[in-house]
């Protein structure tokens, strides 16, 4: 038995504690199903905002079963939900909020204060350190207010809390503390458009309408996630219609897609840049110590022909792991493919012969990609063995540090360059491996910087010295091609900014429906 299959008396303690697995008056209120076919494994870890890493793979189940304080949605990159407004001092050390009257768990109890403070104070995701350093204390003057007191003004507070990070997503209290952790990723409990109906690990994961949604009841009755690892296997299923939106198609499986009657490619401008991190770059006896060397990895890059091949053209090669849509990017030169400038520079550095790089450690979703690097980098001489691993347990070793010579980097999270650079780059970051002090220095300084003019240069001076460093290689900020099969309305997909996925899931329609 799964650590994940509940037993019969699993589901009547958690019934008894306030969940119903059966089916709602929802159901009869909203009609048909709708079937994803997912690229990645899902994880339970990702049923909980408790545990969000800074990317954006959670969010495809967060945005269903969950909702936030404030987060991104159509048309606004902060938009007020579980609060209907909020404010904050003049001297910006108290931010409040006002939660919307009305709001209701799926088990229909209402969203109140100490769910807000107690969401944000087991909150262990990315960036969690950060904000518990500057956030001292947060108030319940009464259910609907909440009030979050920082030790000094801090520009960044939103950004962070309500789009970077799952800290703002609110659960409920009093359900999380009879059921326990894992309890709740089991059966979990939130506030969102769509309840959790069941979860088979590996093979799909299932969720019904909740008419009691403050927004608007779902028209969609249930929806369900079909984890499809191979990608020509998504495609089949969706031609035979046995799913209707099939994630990540790429390559010559989307020019097939551009010539099946009655399925439609949906390229999304996500905000998902792919990088080369050299994780042994501050050992003094690693080839990567060398800035050369690092280098001499980027020129190697085809990253136009890779693009082209994969993407059908639709990425963007920025030269950044900031996202071009963020605010306070710097745009850095177009990157080049020279790999005869990468060839000389290896020689320079004592590498004339090139030399055993190790492995190359990648989400096995982008696998593809990471043999097109490999391949790239063992044309000059830079030879490496591919490690893909499947999505979630990349992360948790990317984030505890497992990792040794390369790593196949990637995020799409919501956020701005200061919450990228913070994940990524800067000490103490979920997935930093070593440091630069005066980048550290700098970003230390840019996060007390009121004037955001004086703030826009510090971070821009951030990014100047990653790409002259090559602190890491940027690849490309990823086109995510998709296909919609011919029974979709409304699929979500470029409806909310920056959002790789489908989404929100109360908009998306069946055709007729």
């Amino acid at each position: 038995m799964s650590a994940f299959d509940i037993t019969r008396r699993e589901v009547l303690r958690l019934v008894a504690a306030g969940l119903a697995l059966g089916p709602s008056a929802a159901a009869a209120a909203a009609k048909g199903q709708l079937t994803w076919a997912i690229h990645v494994s899902l994880a339970p870890i990702w049923f909980d905002p408790a545990q969000t890493p800074g990317l954006i793979t959670p969010f495809m189940v967060l945005y269903a079963l969950h909702d936030a304080l404030v987060k991104p949605m159509p048309g606004q990159v902060l938009a007020p939900c579980l609060a209907q407004s909020w404010s904050a001092t003049e001297d910006g050390l108290s931010y409040e909020f006002v939660l919307r009257q009305g709001t209701k768990f799926h088990n229909g109890e209402p969203v109140t204060a100490e769910d807000v403070k107690f969401s944000f104070e087991r909150y262990r995701g990315a960036s969690h350190e950060l904000m518990a350093a500057r956030v001292a204390a947060v108030e319940t003057p009464d259910p609907q207010h909440v009030r979050f007191k920082l030790r000094e003004a801090w520009p960044d507070f939103l950004t962070f809390y309500a789009t970077a990070t799952g800290a703002g997503w609110i659960v409920p209290k009093k359900y999380v503390e009879q059921v326990g952790d894992e309890g709740f990723k089991k059966a979990p409990i939130g506030a969102g458009p769509y309840k959790f109906v069941s979860f088979n690990p590996g093979v799909e994961l299932v969720l019904e309408a909740f008419d009691g949604y403050w927004r608007k009841a779902p028209s969609v009755g249930r929806l369900v996630f079909r984890v499809i690892p191979d990608e020509a296997t998504r495609l089949a299923a969706l031609k035979r219609g046995e799913v209707d939106i099939a994630y990540s198609i790429r390559g010559e499986l989307a020019e097939e897609v551009q010539r099946s009657p009655g399925l439609t490619l949906k390229p999304v401008n996500s905000p998902a840049t792919f990088w080369l991190s050299f994780a042994d770059q501050w050992d003094p006896k690693s080839p990567w110590h060398d800035s050369r060397v690092r280098r001499a990895a980027s020129l190697a890059i085809d990253r136009k022909s890779i693009n082209q091949a994969l993407t059908l053209g639709y990425s963007k090669l920025t030269g950044s792991i900031i996202p071009q849509s963020y605010d306070f990017y710097w745009q850095p030169p177009t990157p080049e493919y020279d790999p005869e400038q990468a060839r000389k520079l290896l020689a320079e550095a004592g590498h004339a012969g090139g030399f055993d790089a190790g492995e190359y450690n990648c989400d096995s979703s982008y696998a593809n990609l990471a043999e097109a690097v490999l391949n790239n980098l063992g044309e000059v001489g830079i030879r490496a063995r591919l490690r893909p691993i499947e999505r979630a347990g990349f992360l948790q070793g990317w984030a505890d540090k497992n990792y040794k010579n390369l790593i196949q980097g990637g995020s799409g999270a919501f956020g701005n360059a200061a919450t990228r650079l913070a994940a990524f780059i800067v000490g103490g970051g979920t997935y930093v491996y070593g440091s630069y002090p005066d980048i550290d220095e700098l970003f230390r300084q840019q996060a007390a910087e009121l004037d955001r003019k004086k703030r826009e240069q510090i971070l821009f001076k951030i990014q100047q010295l990653v790409d002259e460093r090559t602190v890491c290689a940027a690849i490309w900020q990823l086109a995510f091609i998709n296909a919609v099969g011919p029974r979709v309305g409304q699929s979500g997909f470029d409806l909310i900014q920056d959002f790789a996925y489908t989404g929100p899931y109360e908009d998306i329609t069946l055709k007729g429906g």
